[in-house]
Protein backbone atom coordinates (compact mmCIF):
# COMPACT_ATOMS: atom_id res chain seq x y z
CA UNK A 1 0.00 0.00 0.00
CA UNK A 2 3.01 2.62 1.10
CA UNK A 3 4.03 2.08 -2.78
CA UNK A 4 0.80 2.51 -3.89
CA UNK A 5 0.50 6.45 -1.84
CA UNK A 6 4.18 7.25 -2.90
CA UNK A 7 2.81 6.56 -6.48
CA UNK A 8 -0.46 8.69 -5.88
CA UNK A 9 1.72 11.33 -4.32
CA UNK A 10 4.06 11.99 -7.28
CA UNK A 11 0.96 11.94 -9.59
CA UNK A 12 -1.28 14.38 -7.23
CA UNK A 13 1.17 16.45 -5.29
CA UNK A 14 2.34 20.01 -7.20
CA UNK A 15 5.70 20.26 -7.48
CA UNK A 16 6.54 16.49 -8.25
CA UNK A 17 6.76 16.88 -11.57
CA UNK A 18 7.73 20.27 -12.33
CA UNK A 19 8.37 23.32 -10.74
CA UNK A 20 6.90 24.52 -7.68
CA UNK A 21 3.60 26.46 -7.73
CA UNK A 22 4.58 30.10 -6.36
CA UNK A 23 1.57 30.74 -4.51
CA UNK A 24 -0.67 28.53 -1.66
CA UNK A 25 -4.01 29.18 -4.40
CA UNK A 26 -2.05 27.92 -6.97
CA UNK A 27 -0.58 24.76 -5.34
CA UNK A 28 -4.05 24.11 -4.31
CA UNK A 29 -5.53 24.40 -7.36
CA UNK A 30 -2.76 22.20 -8.60
CA UNK A 31 -3.46 19.40 -6.18
CA UNK A 32 -7.16 19.92 -7.59
CA UNK A 33 -6.85 19.01 -10.48
CA UNK A 34 -4.61 16.11 -10.44
CA UNK A 35 -6.86 15.09 -7.87
CA UNK A 36 -9.65 15.19 -10.66
CA UNK A 37 -7.89 13.72 -13.36
CA UNK A 38 -6.38 10.60 -10.72
CA UNK A 39 -10.04 10.04 -10.13
CA UNK A 40 -10.92 9.95 -14.03
CA UNK A 41 -8.45 7.54 -14.99
CA UNK A 42 -9.85 5.13 -12.36
CA UNK A 43 -13.25 5.91 -13.41
CA UNK A 44 -14.71 6.97 -10.45
CA UNK A 45 -17.65 9.19 -9.53
CA UNK A 46 -17.33 12.04 -6.89
CA UNK A 47 -19.80 10.12 -5.50
CA UNK A 48 -18.00 7.01 -5.37
CA UNK A 49 -14.30 8.47 -4.11
CA UNK A 50 -16.45 9.81 -1.50
CA UNK A 51 -17.97 6.20 -0.26
CA UNK A 52 -14.83 4.56 -0.19
CA UNK A 53 -12.59 7.69 1.21
CA UNK A 54 -15.75 8.54 3.79
CA UNK A 55 -14.58 12.23 2.43
CA UNK A 56 -17.87 13.99 1.93
CA UNK A 57 -18.55 14.25 -2.00
CA UNK A 58 -19.20 18.47 -1.35
CA UNK A 59 -15.78 18.38 0.26
CA UNK A 60 -13.63 16.80 -2.66
CA UNK A 61 -15.72 18.63 -4.96
CA UNK A 62 -14.02 21.87 -2.97
CA UNK A 63 -10.63 20.18 -3.36
CA UNK A 64 -11.11 19.73 -6.80
CA UNK A 65 -11.84 23.34 -7.25
CA UNK A 66 -8.63 24.69 -5.92
CA UNK A 67 -11.09 25.60 -2.71
CA UNK A 68 -10.42 22.92 -0.07
CA UNK A 69 -6.94 23.05 2.12
CA UNK A 70 -6.78 19.07 2.52
CA UNK A 71 -4.56 17.62 5.31
CA UNK A 72 -2.18 14.89 4.49
CA UNK A 73 -4.55 11.80 6.42
CA UNK A 74 -7.26 12.74 3.99
CA UNK A 75 -4.46 12.27 0.89
CA UNK A 76 -3.71 9.44 2.38
CA UNK A 77 -7.69 7.93 2.37
CA UNK A 78 -8.04 9.87 -0.96
CA UNK A 79 -5.04 7.70 -2.84
CA UNK A 80 -6.05 4.62 -0.36
CA UNK A 81 -9.78 5.25 -1.87
CA UNK A 82 -8.35 5.55 -5.58
CA UNK A 83 -6.51 3.13 -5.38
CA UNK A 84 -8.51 0.30 -4.34
CA UNK A 85 -7.31 -0.58 -0.76
CA UNK A 86 -8.24 0.55 2.66
CA UNK A 87 -6.54 2.81 4.76
CA UNK A 88 -5.72 1.65 8.14
CA UNK A 89 -6.45 3.10 11.46
CA UNK A 90 -3.52 4.32 13.47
Amino acid sequence: MLNQVMDFAGEVLPGSRALPPHSETAFLAELGERLRSSRARCELSRRELARRSGISERYIAQIEAGKGNVSIVLLLRLASAIHGSQPQAA
